[in-house]
């Protein structure tokens, strides 16, 4: 078996100049004890039709596709994309990583596939927080509700950002729709080759953004916004709604809102978490720290910061071991080496995968500091919202 041409073609593998620079870079390498690897090395095999083997490699499956790589390749390799599209290769032939968490989350991405599905996604919202039925701007909530029931133990905000979300955008003047029948958004699918999930996934989103006749999607999760705003338009059908990260719409769109951000001094200083797909994939990187600096919160950086950011040190909920845990626990005391008392990210599965190894009881104070969402940190820096303003029903 060869790797198809055209996945070859389509990502420029033929121009890798075996330079290095992708190895020296790749978060994977340094903590890789099984066998050398390196992003290099992959494309090495894969132009040398040495597919078994390429699929063999333990970076096949544990590559973040972080676009470190990408963003210093002198002959642009698009290398995450040509893992992402050769591990749909690689399945269709019966190969996949190790799932994590008992292969929960993949399973539901599944069962969401069932046009008929039944979901209860609205009982955390409550009534101080004003949604529409047919407001221009719809808001996509994704896996946090499903996030929040499997990671409380690890005290993951899940609907809390969610709900600070809502309240943002009411402070902006907007009640958002939310849809009670919202499918997972299929980034996970995509990136670990599971095309027919994220296809069906994809189809059935598209059909309630249509019927909801908004022409904004607004979301807190980066994944989600990367994978509606470029995956969909380009693997399924183009929808010709905007998309934007939520930390992106208030930036940009909401600069003239009167959002109140409370004068009290705060008591913290803060450093800032750049997730892969908001920084390298989609270049939103000014955006979060213009927002931190607007709500009055002293910011520090870490060494690795914007495009040349450290992930998180997982990516699709597949191949999470010891290696996903060295990068965890080296951010994290970047983190620390900042001498912040918090640690802020745009990313809900920064912070799972950021306090999972927080939990090692071995490493107790090393890694000790609080991490939260940008969603909740704003909206914990609002003054109170008007209470003037009308109050709008939830859709049923």
């Amino acid at each position: 078996m060869k790797v198809a041409r055209d996945i070859i073609n389509r990502n420029r593998v033929w121009y890798c100049q075996e330079c290095g620079k992708c190895s020296a870079v790749c978060p994977i390498t340094p903590f890789e004890t099984r066998q050398y690897s390196s992003p290099r090395l992959l494309v090495e095999k894969a132009v040398d039709g040495k597919a078994q083997e390429l699929f063999d490699d333990p970076l096949f499956w544990t590559c973040l596709t972080c676009k470190r790589c990408s963003r210093l390749c002198p002959s642009d390799v698009y290398f995450s994309e040509f893992i992402r599209d050769a591990r749909a290769m690689a399945r269709n032939g019966g190969r996949s990583g190790e799932s994590t968490h008992g292969d929960v989350i993949q399973t539901w991405g599944r069962m969401m596939i069932d046009p008929d599905l039944n979901q209860n996604r609205l009982d955390w919202l409550t009534g101080d927080l004003k949604v529409s039925s047919d407001s221009d701007t719809l808001l996509f909530v994704g896996c946090l509700p499903y996030y929040d029931t499997l990671f409380e133990h690890l005290g993951f905000e899940g609907l809390t950002i969610a709900a600070s979300a809502v309240k943002l955008l009411n402070h902006a003047g907007i009640a958002p729709q939310i849809l009670a029948d919202e499918r997972c958004c299929g980034h996970d699918q995509i990136w670990e080759g599971d095309t027919d999930t994220f296809s069906a996934l994809a189809g059935l989103n598209i059909e309630k953004f249509k019927r909801s006749g908004a022409s904004r999607i607004v979301t807190a999760c980066p994944e989600c916004a990367r994978t509606i705003a470029l995956d969909y338009p380009e693997r399924v059908e183009d929808h010709g709604i905007q998309v934007l990260h939520l930390i992106q719409f208030l930036a940009q769109e909401a600069a003239d809102a009167d959002l109140n951000w409370s004068q009290k001094q705060p008591e913290r200083v803060a450093t800032y978490q750049d997730p892969c797909r908001l920084g390298r994939h989609m270049g939103i990187t000014d955006e979060p720290r213009t927002l931190i600096a607007a709500a009055g919160l002293p910011l520090v950086e870490m060494e690795r910061n914007r495009k040349n950011s450290l992930c998180c040190g997982t990516s699709g909920w597949t191949a999470c071991g010891k290696v996903s845990k060295n990068i965890q626990v080296e951010r994290l005391k970047e983190a620390k080496a900042t001498r912040a008392d918090l640690l802020i990210t745009a990313c809900v599965k920064c912070q799972i995968h950021l306090k999972c190894a927080q939990a090692d009881p071995e490493l107790g104070e090393v890694l000790d500091i609080e991490i939260r969402d940008l969603t909740t940190v704003l909206a914990d820096r609002l003054e109170k919202p008007d209470p003037a303003k009308p109050e709008m029903k939830i859709e049923d």
